[in-house]
C-alpha cells in the first residue's frame, strides 16, 4: 500500500522540522543506557503528537496512538551512540568528546519519529493501534532485555507485526529485504586460563599460561574449518589475547577475548561447546592447575524475518518506492538485539534496511570496485549518512509498513 498523496505532502513539508532534529540528536549522542537527554526528546514530541506515553527499562520511551479498531504495529527505533571520536568534519559533528551517533542511530529515531508524527495526523487513512517503541542499549545488547524485564510485554497492547531497520552504507533511496536470517547472532567470550607462574630464566617451574593461551588460539581455527559443514556460516575471533606484565616473568593466567558469529540456533549452541571442549582439552594437556572460566557477555540474538510479513512488506515499497529502489538484501554478520521485543511477544516481524550513501558517490565506488575504501561504513569515525534522501526514505518505509497492516 502506497502512502495516500496527502500524507506524502504532508512528510516533504515536515522535512525540515526533521533535519533539525536529526542535527541536534548528531551533536549530543549519549552512550548505551545512558541516553537521558535523547529519552526526554523524545517523550516531549511524542507527547506532542498526542501518543501515550511511558518509560520502560530506563531511558526506554513508548508512545501507544489508538486509533479504533483493528490490527496493532509496533515499530522500533534504538537511540545509543558508540564510544567513538568522530572524524566527519559535519558542521553538526558531535560536541561530547569521544562519543559518537556512528551507527545511525539517530537517524533512526527522527525517522520514527516522523512516521509517529503523520500516523497522528493522518488518522482518517487507517484504524487500530500504532506503538512507536524506542529501545536504549542496542551497542552492548542490553536495551531489548531490560525493556522486557520491566514488564514491557504487560505494559503494552498485544502488537500483531514489529517492524525494525538500519541505515547502511549503500545507495540512498534505495531499500533492501529479505525473509529469514538478515543479522547474526553474536557471542562474545572471555576465557581465563590457569597456569603457574615462575622466573623466565626458569620454564621447568612453570605451567605456562601464554604457551597454553597461543595453543588454544591455533585450535579454535579448526571449528570452522573442520567442525562446521561446508556452506554452513560461522566466525570464530579471537579479538584479543592477554597475559603478563614482563619479558622475564612467567605468569600465571592469560585471557582471551572471543566472538562468534552465526545465522543458525543449533550450530551456535555446537560452537559454543566445541570451545569449551577445546579450551579445557588444552588446558589438560598442558596441566593447568585450575579449570578455565568461562565468561558470556554481549550476546546478541538471531534476526530472522518471517517469511510472511517480509513478503507482505516488501510488496508495499515495491508498490511506492518502484521496483528499480527495493532488493534483495544479503544478511549481515553484524548483530541486533531487536528480535527480543516481538520475541518477548511471539509475534512475527521483519526488519530492513535503508541506503545511506549519494547515489553518485556509491555507483562511482562500485565501478572502481572500491566501496569498502571509499565508503565509511557504522562504526566509523566518519559514518555519515547523507540527510537526504535517506531521512525522507527511512520515514516512508516505516509508514508504508505501519499501512500495509493498518489501512482500510
Amino acid at each position: 500500500m502506497a502512502i495516500p498523496d496527502d500524507v506524502f505532502a504532508s512528510l516533504e513539508q515536515g522535512l525540515d522540522w526533521q533535519r533539525d532534529l536529526y542535527k541536534e540528536l548528531h551533536r549530543a549522542p549519549e552512550l548505551s543506557m545512558e541516553e537521558h537527554r535523547t529519552a526526554g526528546r523524545i517523550e516531549s514530541e511524542l507527547a506532542g503528537f498526542g501518543y501515550q506515553v511511558q518509560r520502560i527499562g530506563g531511558t526506554g520511551i513508548v508512545g501507544v496512538l489508538e486509533n479504533g479498531p483493528g490490527r496493532t504495529v509496533l515499530a522500533r527505533a534504538d537511540t545509543d551512540a558508540l564510544p567513538v571520536a568522530e572524524a566527519t568534519g559535519l558542521d553538526y559533528a558531535s560536541e561530547t568528546t569521544g562519543v559518537m551517533h556512528a551507527c545511525g542511530h539517530d537517524l533512526h529515531v527522527v525517522s520514527l519519529l516522523g512516521a509517529a508524527k503523520l500516523m497522528a495526523t493522518h488518522r482518517a487513512g487507517w484504524a487500530g493501534t500504532y506503538v512507536a517503541l524506542f529501545q536504549p542499549g542496542e551497542e552492548v545488547a542490553a536495551g531489548a532485555q531490560a525493556m522486557v524485564a520491566d514488564g514491557l510485554t504487560d505494559k503494552l497492547p498485544q502488537p500483531d507485526v514489529a517492524f525494525a531497520q538500519h541505515v547502511m552504507p549503500f545507495e540512498a533511496g534505495t531499500v533492501g529485504t529479505t525473509a529469514g536470517p538478515i543479522l547474526s547472532a553474536g557471542d562474545s567470550l572471555k576465557v581465563t586460563v590457569h597456569g603457574r607462574g615462575a622466573h623466565g630464566s626458569m620454564p621447568h617451574n612453570a605451567v605456562d599460561p601464554v604457551v597454553l593461551a597461543a595453543s588454544i588460539v591455533l585450535r579454535l581455527q579448526t571449528i570452522v574449518s573442520r567442525e562446521t559443514k561446508p556452506g554452513e556460516f560461522a566466525v570464530v575471533t579471537v579479538g584479543a589475547s592477554n597475559a603478563g606484565t614482563k619479558s622475564n616473568i612467567i605468569p600465571d593466567r592469560a585471557e582471551l577475548l572471543l566472538n562468534l558469529r552465526t545465522y543458525d540456533v543449533a550450530l551456535r549452541e555446537r560452537i559454543m561447546a566445541s570451545i569449551e571442549r577445546i579450551v579445557r582439552g588444552e588446558c589438560a594437556a598442558a596441566g593447568s592447575p585450575r579449570d578455565p572460566d568461562f565468561e558470556y557477555y554481549d550476546q546478541f540474538p538471531l534476526t530472522s524475518n518471517d517469511a510472511e510479513t517480509t513478503q507482505k512488506i516488501t510488496a508495499a515499497f515495491t508498490e511506492h518506492f518502484g521496483a528499480d529502489r527495493v532488493f534483495h538484501a544479503e544478511p549481515v554478520t553484524a548483530s541486533e538485539d531487536f528480535s527480543r521485543i516481538p520475541d518477548a511477544f511471539g509475534v512475527p516481524y521483519s526488519y530492513w534496511t535503508v541506503g545511506s550513501v549519494p547515489a553518485d558517490i556509491y555507483r562511482k565506488a562500485v565501478e572502481k570496485g572500491t566501496v569498502s575504501e571509499d565508503i565509511p561504513a557504522n562504526h566509523s569515525p566518519f559514518f555519515a549518512p547523507a540527510i537526504d534522501p535517506t531521512l525522507s526514505v527511512a520515514t516512508q518505509t516505516q509508514v508504508v509498513a505501519a499501512l500495509a497492516y493498518l489501512a482500510p
